[in-house]
């Protein structure tokens, strides 16, 4: 599992969606199964959706928590659902047909890491992304020129939508780096390699864990998958909590510098930002939603 690296507006997948894939049919029965002692463990409640906003829009744009991220996991997700509504509004209006994509999916980032949810859930599941109501009218392919022009005005909502943050939380987001060369910070990582051992795991650091991780939940029988993967998250998240207690002190304090550097950009992000949402939702028909634990 190659750790994931923020980058100015978005983030890898922590885990790829083949394996997500993978846990969930390991969560399915299976005909001819029973409910035995010796059937596998009964998979963890799923994640949910929540729909409430954080009291400072701020903490969606700037997150120093696993669980501020979520929001801006949802803020993520909310422009692309936003860039694909656009997109199927134009196409029905040309009364064609886009090409089918691959589902959407909340991304975690790996810089603040969501301890709570990964304990819960493991590395492979977060809240399904709903999925905007089906159309029943038949339509025709769309040429390549026609598909673009769409695709096109797709974009240039979701751009508009987020012209007044992105380059703001871009900036954000390469101020974190800063903190895993905190002495502090460097210090707390020093303490990973021995209580990975002891839940099992011989690695050197996160990313030597997160190999481990690869290495057995590829290993792992299906039937076992989804439990391997809930224990692996549980270790991971005992072993970091030490550190992220100390990262989440340096983040508040960066964060409190950097909303000082801008103080009036942030000022009116706070007043813009919700509404602008809204009436994206109105526009659009999607509905912010953000995973929950």
């Amino acid at each position: 599992m190659r750790r994931p690296e923020i980058m100015s507006r978005r983030a890898a997948h922590i885990t790829s969606a083949a394996m997500a894939a993978a846990l969930l049919a390991a969560c399915s029965p299976t005909p001819g199964s029973s409910d035995t002692a010796d059937a596998s463990p009964a998979p963890a409640t799923p994640a949910r959706l929540t729909r409430t906003l954080p009291d400072d829009p701020a903490r969606m744009l700037f997150p120093v928590t696993g669980a501020e991220s979520r929001w801006t996991q949802g803020l993520d997700i909310f422009g692309q659902q936003v860039s694909r509504a656009a997109a199927a509004s134009c196409a029905r209006d040309r009364g064609i047909a886009l090409p089918e994509q691959v589902p959407l999916a909340f991304i975690r980032f790996s810089d603040v890491p969501d301890l709570d949810f990964i304990a819960r859930h493991g590395f492979g599941q977060s809240a399904e992304v709903p999925a905007p109501e089906a159309t029943h009218a038949v339509a025709r392919p769309g040429r390549p020129a026609a598909v673009r022009g769409c695709r096109a005005e797709g974009e240039a909502a979701v751009k508009a939508l987020r012209e007044p943050y992105a380059e703001l939380q871009g900036q954000w987001f390469g101020r974190l780096a800063s903190v895993r060369r905190d002495p502090v910070t460097a210090r707390a990582l020093r303490t990973l390699p021995d209580c990975f051992a002891e839940h099992g795991v011989q690695a050197r650091d996160e990313n030597g864990f997160f190999s481990r991780v690869d290495a057995r939940l590829n290993s792992a029988a299906p039937a076992d998958l989804p439990r391997v993967d809930r224990e692996l998250g549980r270790a991971y998240a005992t072993c970091m909590r030490p550190v992220e207690a100390v990262r989440e002190r340096a983040r508040l304090r960066l964060r409190t510098r950097f909303l000082a550097e801008n103080t009036d950009d942030v000022r009116e992000l706070r007043e813009t930002l919700v509404p602008s949402l809204r009436r994206a939702e109105k526009e659009h028909g999607v509905h912010l939603a953000f995973p929950a634990p």
